[in-house]
């Protein structure tokens, strides 16, 4: 039982991604988002601790201590600002990359749609912006990065998805040979 819906939710997901990322202006990054999660390494933990309510990862993380499907996950998609470190030439130390533009937009839609697949209708254009807040992500990714998701989150907030998408679709088409400048 298990399976089938952890199935719905992550293909429910992915089809919210898919749509949020068309009207951004980036249907193929929408199209192959997150397909990893239909590897073994990340499906079978996912039906393991899915509840519905959350991230099955958390609930692996809580099981384990960590979570192997994270791992796996954050590795291979370049939409988590986990993604993007790397050691410094300088320091010798991980450090934060900055995230090009289409990255960030997928993440902003990801971050919308996993508000909304696990919300439901507690839903309101706020709710991604205050899982940022209340979370401890803008002081893992790139400054400039997170001032940005900031940015766009409280757009969304304030002024909602077709003045957020549109703004993003046209930074999109203004950001193509310097995919770094925001």
């Amino acid at each position: 039982m298990k399976f089938f819906k952890h199935l719905k939710t992550v293909t429910h997901h992915r089809h919210l991604v898919l749509c949020h990322c068309v009207k951004c202006g980036i249907p193929l990054q929408g199209l192959v988002h997150d397909l990893s999660k239909f590897s073994p390494a990340e499906f079978i933990s996912g039906c393991k601790y899915y509840t519905g309510k959350r991230s099955p990862n958390e609930g692996e993380r809580n099981a384990k201590g960590f979570s192997e499907a994270w791992m796996h996950h954050k590795g291979r998609n370049k939409h988590h600002f986990e993604y993007w470190n790397d050691i410094s030439t300088v320091t010798h130390r991980y450090t934060y990359v900055k995230m090009p533009y289409r990255y960030l937009a997928e993440m902003l839609c990801d971050r919308v749609a996993a508000s909304k697949t696990y919300m439901g209708r507690e839903y309101t254009d706020d709710c991604a912006l205050n899982y940022f807040l209340t979370g401890n992500g803008r002081t893992q990714m790139h400054p400039d990065t997170a001032r940005e998701l900031e940015k766009l989150l409280r757009m969304l907030a304030n002024e909602g998805e077709l003045k957020t998408f549109s703004y993003i679709k046209q930074q999109l088409k203004t950001k193509k040979n310097t995919p770094f400048d925001y």
